[in-house]
Formats: structure tokens, C-alpha cells, sequence
């Protein structure tokens, strides 16, 4: 990983409005009020994270509630299929919260930072939802992804959010999501990276992504999403296919499986 971080570094060859923008969330005047998130969608996912609710139900409620005021609950699929256990447990988180006053001025900065891991399963959840839809309709669905980047964006400009995690969600997100174009063919088909035609990558996407990747290296915290994301970057930065560095894909693989093991169920 530590050589992956190094050759992301000697290809930042960002173009200057790329820099500003990211540089604008850590030198500009101060954009939140008494600590809080200035998005109202964002704050209101920090709000229904909630203590005394199950972990998974938390992400159940926290992917769903908030985005149907967005999406008209179209969101229902990213964690809730189609299972009489989920449905119960939505019903059960929602009752919960009914119990529990929401007070979104009322967050401290201590109860952004304990939400902070739940909020970006949640839009990491949303993302992969866009990235391979669920919807039989339609394979990729790029509203979606649009959304959970502009709300990644957003958290990584409050100080709760300025994390390694959030930032190598965002090297993620954009990695991604610049080959996005490519993996269609003329019919809506997904198609196999080897069969992407390269010269769609959106190569401004590719070098935000490499910048937010460079800044989650900074602390000694690694996480899933980093380790994801030196994947993308390596087929990102491969020239082709055939000259993908897989070694180093699978060690980013191996890595992944160390913080975020597989769980098999019989």
C-alpha cells in the first residue's frame, strides 16, 4: 500500500480548479453554525443514528428515511430487500425513534464523531446501490451516485467528518464513478472492465480521486474504503487491462479482508 500511496503522489497532475476545491474545505472561512452539518438530508442521516437502536437497524432507517424525502423511497433496496425480518426491523427502529426526540441543533461534536462510522456505510450503501443498481430496469443508476458524493463531499468539509475513512470514501466514490460511462454498451448492458473502452474514463474524475486518496493516507487509520480504493486506483491508472499490476490488487484484496472480513452464512 505504501508504494501505491507513492505513485499516487507522483501522478497528482490535478488541474488548478480541482485543487481549489478541495483546498476550499480546509482553508475557508468557517460554514457551520454551532457545529453543525450544513446540508439538511446529511443531518438529519446524523440525527437518526441514534443510541439504543441496533447497529443494523440504524443502517436500515438511516439509508431509507432520509432519502425518500429525495427519492420517494426508492432507496428501499440498498439494505432492505424484499424480507419479512428487515421490514420488522424498520418497523421497530421507527418506533424507537418516535420515542426519542429529534433535536438536529441539539448534536454535539462527540455525537457527530460516534455517528460518523454508520454515516459512511450509509453512503457508501448508497453509492454501491447506483454503481450496480438492484433494479432489475435499469444496472446503473447515477442520481444516486451523484448524491452520496455530493453528501460525502459535504462531510468531509465539517470537522467531524474530516477523517482518513471519509476521505479514502471519497477516492472511492470517485474512482468509480469516473469509469462509470464506460461500463454500458449501446443496449444499457454492463460491461466487463477488459471490455471498457478506456478513452471514456473520465480522466478529471480519476485525478480527484487519486487527490482524495493521497489525503487519506495522512494518520495511521486504514479502513475498508481505503483498501477499495487502491484497488479502483490500480485499474485507474493501469494503461490497459493486461498491464494491471495485479499483484498489487491482490495485496489491496488482502488488506480488505484483514479489516473487513467476509462473514459466510451456512
Amino acid at each position: 500500500m505504501g508504494e501505491l500511496r507513492q505513485r499516487t503522489g507522483r501522478r497528482r497532475i490535478l488541474e488548478q480548479n480541482v485543487k481549489a476545491d478541495i483546498s476550499t474545505l480546509e482553508n475557508g472561512p468557517e460554514i457551520f453554525l454551532a457545529g453543525e452539518v450544513r446540508d439538511d438530508l446529511l443531518r438529519m442521516l446524523f440525527v437518526l443514528l441514534r443510541r439504543g437502536i441496533p447497529v443494523e437497524s440504524q443502517l436500515v432507517v438511516g439509508s431509507q428515511d432520509p432519502l425518500r424525502l429525495r427519492y420517494s423511497g426508492d432507496c428501499a433496496s440498498i439494505v432492505l430487500p424484499a424480507k419479512p425480518t428487515s421490514t420488522k426491523r424498520l418497523g421497530r427502529a421507527r418506533s424507537r425513534l418516535r420515542e426519542l426526540p429529534l433535536r438536529p441543533e441539539e448534536l454535539t461534536g462527540e455525537q457527530y464523531s460516534s455517528r460518523l462510522p454508520a454515516v459512511h456505510k450509509i453512503l457508501y450503501l448508497v453509492f454501491t446501490e447506483g454503481y450496480l443498481s438492484s433494479h432489475a430496469e435499469m444496472a446503473i443508476r447515477r442520481e444516486l451516485c451523484d448524491e452520496a458524493i455530493r453528501l460525502a463531499t459535504i462531510l468531509a468539509g465539517h470537522p467531524a467528518g474530516q477523517a482518513p475513512e471519509t476521505f479514502a470514501l471519497l477516492a472511492l466514490m470517485h474512482l468509480h464513478a469516473a469509469r462509470m460511462t464506460a461500463r454500458q454498451d449501446s443496449s444499457g448492458g454492463l460491461l466487463l472492465l477488459e471490455e471498457q473502452d478506456r478513452e471514456l474514463w473520465d480522466q478529471q474524475g480519476i485525478q480527484i480521486g487519486l487527490e482524495w486518496l493521497a489525503r487519506s493516507s495522512q494518520g495511521d487509520r486504514f479502513s475498508r474504503y481505503h483498501a477499495e480504493a487502491g484497488v479502483a486506483a490500480e485499474h485507474c491508472l493501469a494503461p490497459s487491462f493486461q498491464e494491471t499490476r495485479w499483484d498489487k490488487v491482490v495485496e489491496c484484496y488482502a488488506l480488505l479482508e484483514r479489516v473487513a472480513p467476509l462473514r459466510y452464512t451456512s
